[in-house]
């Protein structure tokens, strides 16, 4: 029997920034900083980092 991996989420809405980003973002750990990070980096300006790896990881939530 195959184990089901919690899914992790981030809806850019509940953190307000000046471009009123809409997008949520859901998946594996894995699938989901492989996608959150370069969009932190390209549409919210932020800097490649440790530091926003750690803050990003910080935002995850299980999704229900």
């Amino acid at each position: 029997m195959q184990t089901i991996t919690k899914k992790k989420v981030v809806d850019c809405r509940l953190f307000p920034s000046e471009i009123k980003c809409s997008l949520m973002i859901s998946g594996t750990e894995d699938e989901f900083l492989e996608t959150a990070i370069p969009h932190a980096i390209t549409r919210h300006g932020h800097k490649n980092s440790p530091e926003l790896r750690t803050q990003i990881k910080g935002m995850m939530e299980d999704e229900r």
